[in-house]
């Protein structure tokens, strides 16, 4: 309950904030040295973060940690409004001035990032070109 007082209070939109590489190095060594065996990260189109983005009234994004149909760990992300309700529902305006309902989009499908390939050297560090 406390968590969800705490969304309706806050900008939804300002929710996040960009952090150092090196910060963002230790947080991902922290965990991955507390979770060895855990998937390590996901790869998240733009294509999808940007549609559920453009929906109306979408303010950020919750992504849910989830089990897919195949027993693997993966992420189901769905658009939130500006009081922290999920956008399940949003209601348009057609061109004939009508009011519809349309679904909100429920994502999945990202996928885990390949071990040692991906943004983090072998020590856990951001690779930077």
């Amino acid at each position: 309950m406390m968590q969800t007082e705490l969304l309706t209070k806050r900008n939804i939109a300002t929710i996040g904030e960009e952090i150092t590489h090196e910060l963002g190095a230790e947080l991902v060594t922290n965990y991955r040295k507390a979770h060895p065996n855990d998937v390590q990260g996901y790869i998240i189109g733009k294509e999808i973060l940007n549609q559920i983005l453009a929906q109306p009234g979408c303010a950020g994004i919750q992504f849910h940690n989830a089990i897919n149909e195949l027993g693997q760990k993966t992420l189901v992300y769905v658009g939130l409004d500006q009081n922290g309700k999920q956008l399940i529902n949003y209601t348009v305006v057609t061109e004939d001035a009508q009011l519809q309902k349309q679904k909100g989009i429920v994502a999945d499908r990202s996928i885990p990032s390949p071990s040692g390939d991906d943004i983090f050297g072998d020590d856990g560090w951001f690779i930077v070109d």
